[in-house]
């Protein structure tokens, strides 16, 4: 299990674009924020991928880069970008690697059926990918705001 102050997982998949991307390549000036999401074009994971849309000026101001993860394919982030007009990458990780390697993979329950899926989850990063701040089981609507009011509690402003 990942823990606060710890060192996060670096880690080399594909974007969106089918081009191979490093964590660590991919962090701003003072960290970045590393959402996992279930599925592309699904309700919540559009809501919340507007938001980090609508937010990223915000956060890229105070130094901090977004990218999304889920197990789609790098075609399917594409239409999602183009639909939505993300402006921030999102990492294809068809094996499920990444998201093992972040505790996100969990047993989940839906509808009354159990089965293994992306628990919504983020994390916040420094830019030594120190991780500042874990979200598990996150809520959709008002997370981005808490992650800019912890970024901002983080610098001191």
């Amino acid at each position: 299990m990942l823990e606060v102050g710890k060192k996060a997982p670096n880690f080399t998949s594909v974007n969106q674009n089918g081009e191979k991307v490093k964590l660590a390549e991919l962090t701003g000036k003072n960290g970045i924020v590393v959402y996992f999401y279930p599925r592309d074009m699904t309700p919540g994971c559009t809501t919340e991928a507007c938001d980090f849309r609508d937010n990223f000026a915000r956060l890229k101001k105070f130094g901090y880069n977004v990218v999304g993860i889920s197990k789609d394919n790098p075609k399917s982030h594409t239409k999602f970008i183009e639909k939505q007009e993300l402006n921030f990458d999102l990492i294809s990780d068809e094996s499920g690697e990444i998201c093992e390697a972040y505790g996100v993979w969990r047993e989940k329950v839906f509808m009354g059926r159990k089965g293994m899926g992306i628990v919504r989850s983020s994390f916040l990063l420094d830019s030594s990918l120190k991780i500042k701040k874990i979200y598990d089981s996150v809520k959709v609507k008002g997370h981005v705001e808490e992650i800019i009011k912890d970024i901002q509690e983080i610098q001191g402003k």
